[in-house]
């Protein structure tokens, strides 16, 4: 896996896309687009897959469960997206996945439950990602 983060519109998307030099086949699942959490990629023929918005997907996950449930779930989304990926060495996902976890603490507690569990996250899916940058600016800086 390939873990790609940054600020909030820095240029992740754009930097992914002409890093991969992504096409119209290429997958892109997006939960800005309110496209589900990928589960099941079975069906899917292509060696490159594009997960965008990983906070999102971390904050329905929050929404649901506690800390401890949702980090859990989270991993075991991450298991299955590596194990897709390894049935084949040509296989890559890319997750990108905004940096929520700076600035001010909200006030709201649902909103520091989903900022804590998306830095938990996060930590996780670098841990288990094969490569990582963050892009600030459009620029990056590779981090494994």
């Amino acid at each position: 896996m390939h873990f790609v983060t940054g600020g909030a519109f820095n240029g992740k998307k754009a930097w992914v896309k002409k890093t991969y030099r992504v096409t119209e086949d290429v997958p892109w699942i997006s939960a800005y687009k309110n496209d589900p959490i990928p589960m099941n990629l079975n069906g899917i023929d292509q060696n490159l897959i594009i997960f965008e918005g990983a906070e999102q997907w971390i904050k329905k996950l929050t929404e649901i469960h506690n800390s401890t449930k949702s980090r859990e779930l989270w991993n075991h989304y991450l298991n299955h997206w590596s194990s897709w990926e390894k049935e084949k060495p040509e296989r890559q996902i890319v997750v990108i996945g905004t940096d929520i976890t700076k600035g001010i603490v909200p006030l709201e507690a649902e909103n520091r439950l989903w900022r804590d569990v998306t830095g938990w996250a996060f930590q996780d899916l670098a841990a288990k990602s094969d490569k990582m940058d963050v892009i600030w600016y459009g620029m990056n800086q590779s981090i494994k």
